[in-house]
């Protein structure tokens, strides 16, 4: 087997997790496989100095990034030093990203590659608080704000810092298979890896919570009753106003439509049921609100390009009693 040379450039300012999670999971692919040489991990600076990260730990950087030679995985973490990065750190980034075989961000890391001209054209992703401003200062980007990462030919890009574990478990999974992959998600304690189409957030984090209590209380009660009649008439009635003005002011306070914020929540009850329950499809389906499995599937199709017994299939991997 080749070594695959994995390098994660450093700089001040950097996200420690958006660097250690991939890390951890390159590291502990190569033990699982029983094959140290599976990949050659290191960090790189500018200089080879020490940086700080954001939140003030101290990381002692692996080699100078001037003197790396070609690698196969270029790892590109973000952080606050993304915001305003020095320019021999970008035009360094450019240069190595045009021999490497593999180029990857995480987070806001994607601004950095960016910058290096390396996404013009090509579709990509990054924390979804970044997503409007990556498109407005690059809009020869092809942004993409909800999934968790985003493959385009060698280059990809994943969202906030824990998505980078999710896209570092998809290419060990790429490079030595799925039993390696699951090895280092289970010592991880993570799933094997979330579909890079998921979205990057929880249907509750990415709305609003509405300004009035009636509506707040609604929002509540959808999330806790899911195969309740929660239509615009059941939940109107709920809030003591006319469908009409429940509609138009949920929307307004919410920020997406009240059948929208359904669709969301009973697809995320769905996912946690297949995630973490032995129960069948039929009765996910009813205890969610879908009413029949086909369109419980039409709904993970639609979102997830995945049908339910696909998503449980890759969220809950038959246990073979391995640790």
């Amino acid at each position: 087997m080749r070594a695959r040379s994995v390098v994660i450039v450093l700089f001040e300012g950097v996200q420690s997790l958006d660097v250690t999670g991939p890390l951890e999971v390159f590291a502990g692919a190569a033990n699982a496989c029983g094959r140290p040489e599976a990949y050659r991990v290191a960090t790189a600076s500018s200089g080879g100095g020490p940086v700080r990260t954001h939140s003030g730990l101290r990381l002692l950087p692996d080699a100078d990034l001037a003197e790396v030679g070609p690698v196969h995985t270029l790892l590109v973490p973000g952080g606050k030093g993304t915001e305003h990065p020095d320019p021999a750190l970008v035009a360094r980034i450019r240069e190595l990203a045009g021999r490497a075989e593999r180029v990857v961000s995480v987070c806001t890391g994607a601004f950095l590659l960016a910058e290096a001209g390396l996404l013009a054209g090509r579709r990509a992703t990054t924390h979804w608080a970044y997503c409007e401003e990556l498109g407005r200062r690059f809009p020869d980007v092809e942004v993409h704000p909800d999934p968790i990462h985003v493959r385009d030919g060698h280059i990809a890009t994943s969202a906030g810092v824990t998505a980078g574990i999710d896209l570092a478990l998809a290419l060990v999974e790429e490079d030595l298979g799925r039993d390696t992959a699951l090895l280092v998600a289970r010592h991880l304690v993570v799933f094997l890896r979330r579909p890079g189409n998921q979205a990057q957030f929880s249907t509750q984090l990415a709305a609003q919570v509405a300004a009035r209590q009636p509506l707040r209380e609604v929002q509540r009660w959808i999330a806790e009753h899911p195969e309740a009649d929660l239509s615009v008439e059941a939940l109107a009635d709920r809030s003591a106003l006319s469908p009409r003005h429940f509609a138009r002011a949920f929307a307004a306070e919410v920020g997406v439509t009240p059948g929208r914020y359904v669709d969301g929540v009973r697809l995320e009850a769905a996912r946690r049921l297949l995630e973490d329950t032995d129960d069948g499809v039929e009765e996910i389906a009813r205890s969610c609100g879908y009413g029949t499995p086909e369109a419980m599937r039409r709904a993970f199709v639609r979102a997830l390009a995945a049908p339910p017994a696909e998503y449980r299939r890759r969220f809950r991997p038959s246990t073979d009693g391995g640790h």
